[in-house]
This record gives structure tokens, sequence and C-alpha cells, in this order.
């Protein structure tokens, strides 16, 4: 099973609760990349949150190179602006252990800051995530130690968010999902799914971390993906499920699935 380009196709790949892991999956070339993106949806996105694009003299290689691999004149910051995926620069020195963010270019981040984040090595990159320093770190680190030029991975996530908004800022739960219930929740729960990749590049040596965000309403979804998010809402590790704000619509979510399965019957 490979990684597709919508929130139905990517939630079989998401991790559904329990241990965290990566969850890599090996890319072809030709799946690396969305082929057909809403170029004016990122132009508009980038002028909405200019603050978006952030570079470090350490990233500027690195974005000129990325840019040349994909036939764009300029560095980083053009090559966003021509796909459909953020894109995010990470490079290591000699000295040290952990690959640090030295350049992003994000129009649709997904409750994070660029700015915030600009020089931080991976670990302090992943502290607000429950359970990253225990289960996932040592992990994440060597395999990026190890990554070599061409091959490319991907992985998805999920999340639950009550806009459609490509650029989301979470709100306080409590605030956010007040008005969702098990009747309306198809309509005002939406799927957030990041589409990561990674790969080393040639020249600089640097990682290129690209996201892809799709978003969707709970009720366009297969009928597996919105039983497989009721049952990953009970699956999350202590701690993780406050911090996503699950017991805010946690109810309302499982209701819903409960609800559409009946009706699906046997």
């Amino acid at each position: 099973m490979t990684l597709g380009f919508s929130v139905d196709s990517l939630l079989p790949r998401a991790r559904g609760g329990g241990t965290l892991k990566m969850g890599l999956a090996r890319l072809g070339e030709s799946e690396w990349l969305q082929r057909d993106p809403d170029l004016v949806a990122r132009r508009a996105g980038f002028a909405e949150f200019p603050q978006g694009i952030q570079l470090t003299p350490e990233g500027e290689a690195p974005g000129a190179e990325l840019a040349g691999m994909l036939g764009i004149a300029g560095g980083l910051p053009e090559a966003a602006h021509a796909h459909h995926e953020d894109l995010c620069l990470l490079t290591r020195r000699d000295d040290e252990r952990q690959f640090r963010l030295v350049g992003a270019a994000v129009a649709w981040p997904s409750d994070w800051t660029p700015a915030d984040k600009l020089g931080l090595p991976l670990r302090a990159l992943h502290a607000p995530i429950q359970g990253y320093e225990e289960q996932l770190a040592s992990g994440v680190d060597h395999f990026m130690a190890k990554l070599k030029p061409g091959p490319i991975y991907g992985r998805a996530n999920w999340f639950i968010a009550a806009t459609p908004a490509m650029r989301w800022v979470a709100e306080v739960p409590e605030k956010a999902f007040a008005h969702v219930t098990q009747e309306n929740a198809g309509s005002t729960l939406f799927v957030r799914s990041e589409r990561q990749t990674l790969r080393r590049l040639p020249e600089t040596g640097a990682i290129l971390f690209t996201i892809g965000i799709y978003v969707a309403p709970l009720a366009t979804l297969s009928r597996a993906n919105v039983q497989r998010l009721a049952d990953a809402t009970r699956g999350l590790l202590d701690g993780e499920g406050e911090r996503r704000g699950t017991g805010a619509y946690a109810p309302a979510l499982i209701g819903y699935a409960d609800a559409t399965r009946e009706e699906a019957g046997p």
C-alpha cells in the first residue's frame, strides 16, 4: 500500500493510536510530490502567512539545490510556491548529533509557527509530541543519519479540527468543538492529514522534509476510515489525547461512527 494524495487514501497508512512509530513507506520518484498543485491557493497561502518563510544562511545552498532539482529558478521559497507541499530543510554540522531546521517555506502549518522552530534540533522540534522522546527520538535520529541520497520515504498522520482552513491554528478545544454533536459531526468535524516525505539532497547533504496538507469533512470519508478514527481516539497515549483536544470531540465522533455503522447494517 502506497501513500495517496487525499485524506481517505492516507488514513489507512496513518498511526491509529498506541506506541509512536515512524511508519515509513518507500516511495518512487513519481509518488514524491502532488502532480497537480493549486498554485493560486499556494500564492494566497503565502500572501496570508508571509512569516511562513524562514531561512538561515545554512539553508540557502540546500534551497538552491532543491529548486534546481525541481527545475525552478531561485531557492526554497520559489520551490514551495510552485508545489502543493510545504518544504523544510534540515542540516547537521560535523560536531552535532541531531539535524536542525535551517529553512522552512510553510504556507499551511498545523498549529505551529516556523519562526519559533527555526534553528532547533529535531528533539526540540518534536518536544510537544507526547511520547516522542521516549519512544521515537533515537530511531528518528538514527534514520536521518543513515539516509542516503536517492531513496524517498513517506508517512502520514491525522488531526481532528473544527475548521477546513488549510492553515490551522488550534483553539481551546472546549470552545472550538462546542457546536459539535453526534448528529452534526459529519459536517462540523474536519480530518486534517499530513502527507510527509523525507529525502536527502545529493550535493549539500541536507534532508528535505515535505508536508502535503489534505483536509476533508468527516462525512465524506469511507465508513472504514470513520470507524478507524473512532477506534484511534480510544488508543491515543496518555497526555496525547489532551494535547489533541480529543475529549472535546470524541463522544460526537464515536457516536457518529456508531450511528453510521448501524445505518449501513451488517
